[in-house]
């Protein structure tokens, strides 16, 4: 395998585990505040359909998203009426939240667009376009460095930017800010926090609202960036990866983008064994490299990782003490 080769993976590895790492981001939001959210994967596939459908009807890419992150905040917050306002279990919530958006957006799409489900193809003008970094072209004659700043980290997406810049900032927000502090209390302390005057609920809820915003980045660049159409289930369970990633990261950001790099790292590997002949081995089954991503997160979670703590309130609905 040439020098370029291994470019040319990393910088797939980079764009396959920008959902991942969105949605896992959106996960340690919730769950630091003491929400359990099991429900990403609902909330990424309700984003991606409605990134698909606002981009079709205005042909502005930019309004998709914007629907996008508005339809991932609104289903955060039934979760957040159903597990914090009326304190229901925050696993069950979770899964109703994922078989409402399964079964609405293959409903809906089947009833507007009669494709099975699947949107119409947005055309390049609609979809969001990789941005080159200045020189890139430039660079790429420059032995070693040339390739790694035009192949690997020119040339992506704006998402794949941002969910990189959000790593440390979500860390400077949790560590660094009063929003972070209480944030993190909540999930630990909620009756200390109560105590303090600030709401447990209000809290949470903002927790949410973060959660739901960057489920609604992650849905938007799989229909309007790295696809260009919705198709039915095409989360394809990333949004359970993304738990997974987070638990392997500790509910922590640094943790979440190495996490989600190594599940990216393993996919891009996957698409490019796909159809090869290896030694002793043959034609390697496209089945068996396709289930690669989910066999690393059942071996890591089987106790690779160490112990892993949750936050020590997540998913116990807070009761405010009577005085």
């Amino acid at each position: 395998m040439s020098f370029q080769d291994v470019i040319l993976i990393l910088a797939s590895a980079l764009r396959l585990s920008t959902p991942l790492l969105l949605a896992c981001l959106a996960g340690l939001y919730s769950e630091r505040a003491g929400v359990f959210n099991i429900g990403l994967e609902g909330k990424m596939l309700a984003a991606a359909f409605a990134a698909a459908v606002v981009a079709t009807l205005t042909s502005s890419a930019m309004l998709g998203l914007l629907g996008a992150i508005v339809i991932g905040i609104a289903f955060s917050m039934i979760h957040g009426f159903a597990s914090i306002t009326q304190r229901g279990n925050q696993i069950v919530s979770g899964v109703a939240i994922n078989t409402l958006a399964l079964g609405l957006t293959a409903v809906l799409g089947n009833a507007w667009y009669k494709e099975g489900g699947r949107t119409p193809p947005l055309p390049a003008s609609v979809r969001f376009q990789p941005i080159e970094l200045p020189f890139a072209a430039e660079a790429r004659s420059i032995p070693i460095l040339g390739p790694i700043y035009s192949d690997l980290l020119s040339g992506h997406y704006g998402f794949v930017y941002a969910a990189l810049a959000a790593v440390p900032l979500t860390a400077f927000i949790l560590q660094r800010t009063r929003f972070g502090l209480r944030l993190r209390a909540v999930g630990e302390n909620p009756a200390a926090v109560d105590t303090a005057g600030v709401s447990v609920e209000r809290m949470r809820y903002l927790a949410l609202a973060c959660c739901g915003a960057l489920c609604g980045l992650a849905g938007a660049y799989m229909s309007t960036a790295q696809s260009a159409s919705f198709v039915t289930e095409m989360t394809a369970g990333k949004g359970f990866i993304a738990l997974a990633a987070l638990i392997f990261a500790k509910w922590r950001p640094w943790g979440a983008l190495g996490a989600c790099l190594l599940f990216g790292l393993l996919d891009a590997v996957a698409i490019r064994l796909e159809g090869a002949t290896l030694p002793l081995i043959g034609q390697v089954p496209v089945q068996a490299i396709q289930s690669l991503p989910y066999l690393l997160t059942v071996v890591l979670l089987a106790g690779f990782i160490g112990r892993a703590v949750p936050p020590k309130a997540g998913g116990v609905p807070y009761v405010k003490e009577r005085r």
